[in-house]
């Protein structure tokens, strides 16, 4: 199974990766980090979490506003992606720290319904 990461977003020297954990969906599979040792233990809510702060910094950076000004519609993004990951998609992102394809095409999704912008 391929995986590609949500949102090149890498924060605080890898620490945080998401695939929308993170917030955006990349645009190809190529050069990714290797897999977060992180990822390992986290639980389905502290996967929510990741995907909620990537999704604060990429979304403020897109719109050109604060995180502040995006909190809602992330948190929106984050709950629903991981609420409708399968538990094959949690243990996928578990071992690489990463969404798999199926779970970023969630996170796509929840992109969309909750008024987020798309990365180019």
């Amino acid at each position: 199974m391929k995986m590609r990461r949500i949102g090149a977003v890498v924060l605080a020297g890898g620490l945080l990766m998401m695939a929308a954990v993170s917030a955006q969906a990349a645009s190809g599979t190529s050069a990714l980090p290797p897999p977060d040792p992180t990822a390992k233990n986290l639980t389905p809510y502290m996967i929510q979490l990741r995907a909620f702060d990537a999704c604060l910094v990429t979304q403020s950076q897109l719109m050109g506003t604060t995180r502040e000004a995006v909190h809602t519609p992330c948190s929106c993004y984050a709950k629903g992606t991981v609420n409708a990951m399968t538990k094959d998609e949690i243990q996928a992102f578990r071992e690489t720290g990463y969404f798999n394809d199926s779970a970023r095409a969630k996170g796509y999704d929840f992109i969309d319904r909750c008024k987020l912008r798309r990365p180019s």
